[in-house]
């Protein structure tokens, strides 16, 4: 979102170990999976299914939302509605699905925030290996939209809490009010 790089540009890394926040949120995921035997994200989908309070957009086989406890103002997640732990399971037109969600939300994010810079984050799985942990069953492939509206500074590095100064609900509203009804 224009740290490094002052134009639009996609980065697409592979390193040989998990980063510690993967890692964190894969183990998260499987730890609620032991206890609860069922997918944490299974669950958020389900709950923003039933419950539409910061929930921004929504098909047949996507959701979009700003979560609970949003790191960043107007920070968006995108589910599919489908278990899956990665987004290689996803089939060719369930990607229209997805293609529209991301659609709409861009177009509001124009209007909502004056175009402001973003990072569009994937999450998935790490791919099986002979031998290894397999999180097929308790994590869920899914994305971030994180709009470049505040600096991460020392505060945030020191402690790893992040300040936002927008309430979850009505960055959703606002979100939700620039939405468009076709794209």
């Amino acid at each position: 979102a224009g740290a490094s790089i002052q134009h639009a540009h996609s980065q697409l890394i592979a390193i040989p170990v998990i980063p510690k926040r993967v890692k964190e949120e894969l183990l998260g995921a499987e730890n609620y999976y032991k206890e609860k035997n069922r997918c944490v994200f299974c669950d958020i989908v389900e709950y923003h299914q039933n419950n539409n309070q910061r929930m921004i957009v929504e098909n047949e086989l996507f959701l979009a939302f700003v979560p609970y406890a949003p790191r960043f103002p107007y920070e968006i997640w995108i589910l599919p509605k489908k278990h899956a732990s990665h987004y290689l399971k996803v089939e060719d037109q369930e990607l229209e699905y997805l293609s529209e969600i991301l659609k709409k939300l861009l177009i509001s994010m124009r209007k909502s925030l004056n175009d402001s810079p973003y990072n569009l984050i994937l999450h998935a799985a790490p791919f099986e290996r002979k031998g290894e942990r397999s999180y097929q069953e308790s994590y869920h492939w899914h994305m971030e939209m994180l709009p470049a509206m505040t600096k991460v500074a020392g505060f945030e590095w020191g402690t790893g809490f992040y300040i936002n100064p927008v309430i979850p609900e009505e960055a959703a509203d606002m979100l939700k009010k620039n939405i468009p009804l076709k794209v």
